[in-house]
């Protein structure tokens, strides 16, 4: 299997159904369309929608239930990421390379841009009912992805975040950045692989499996990206490196070290990875694709 090939393949797939879901741009309300569609394609590597549809693959999943479900959670990110980078909070130019939404469209309309993305998420989440009336665990994966994105998730770790800002090393203990780490940025790939394996028809313990497996791919691709903050480039990162350093962030590496930080990410994904292989001998894809994770230069 040529690794790289079957990703691109991947990637194409999880785009074309994000693409499908999106809104057009027509009416009075055409501006905060444009800036939606022009935060989520944006390009990005589709992290959270591959994995959701590898995971429901890997328990046997055939329908296509998945697919809003693979939208929704690639616009939840995306309003994530709008929303990170307004002045109030991260104060970010750049995103995936390219100017960010509210440097191209304002404050305002970037808020709402925002806004919008994570309502569209739930209109559109809600057509899996449509596509599969006969599935008895739609409503079940809706609960996952509003717990995961809302304050006892996403939303709650952001709060973390901004609150640790301008904090002092003493007061940033490890327990809260991994607190801020599980929940800005582990929860929504936990949503998507949990997703993935319940609309699939998995048990509640190969369930719960995932969301460990998921738990650790999230902070370890966290500590990788804090390593990328310090070592990366705004050429090779699509972002500007150094911005932890701007906001007076404590971040995993200011914390541990860049040594220590680097065994965490690979001790992390072995264990997700060993985890994985109970699950099912069909992951040899989803491995590789922990190991690129962990790996990135971006």
């Amino acid at each position: 299997m040529n690794w790289q090939n079957e990703h691109t393949k991947r990637i194409e797939e999880a785009e074309s159904i994000i693409k499908s879901w999106l809104p057009e741009e027509k009416g009075y309300q055409k501006k905060v369309m444009e800036a939606m569609n022009y935060s989520i394609l944006a390009g990005g590597k589709r992290i959270r929608p591959v994995l959701m549809l590898e995971t429901y693959r890997i328990f046997g999943g055939k329908g296509r239930a998945i697919e809003p479900f693979l939208a929704a959670i690639e616009m939840i990110h995306t309003y994530s990421l709008v929303h990170d980078d307004l002045p109030a909070m991260d104060n970010d130019e750049y995103r995936r390379g390219r100017k960010t939404t509210h440097v191209v469209y304002g404050e305002g309309m970037a808020i709402l841009a925002g806004d919008g993305l994570l309502n569209l998420a739930f209109e559109t989440a809600v057509n899996a009912f449509m596509l599969e009336p006969d599935n008895p665990y739609i409503g079940k994966a809706l609960q996952i992805l509003a717990a995961k994105a809302g304050i006892y998730g996403m939303i709650g770790g952001q709060t973390a975040d901004i609150e640790a800002e301008g904090m002092s090393r003493d007061e940033v203990t490890e327990e809260l950045l991994l607190f801020i780490h599980e929940h800005k940025t582990a929860a929504l790939i936990q949503a998507a692989m949990m997703i993935g394996a319940v609309l699939a028809g998995a048990d509640e313990t190969k369930v719960k499996t995932v969301e460990k497996i998921a738990y650790n791919i999230g902070i370890a691709f966290q500590i990788q990206d804090d390593i990328l903050d310090v070592t990366s480039s705004l050429e090779a990162l699509g972002k500007a490196a150094g911005s932890d350093e701007k906001n007076a962030k404590v971040t995993y590496v200011t914390l541990k070290g860049l040594e220590q930080a680097a065994k965490d990410v690979e001790n992390l994904s072995r264990e997700a990875i060993d985890l994985l292989e109970t699950l099912s001998s069909e992951c040899e894809w989803l491995k590789q694709m922990i190991n690129y994770l962990i790996t990135r230069e971006k």
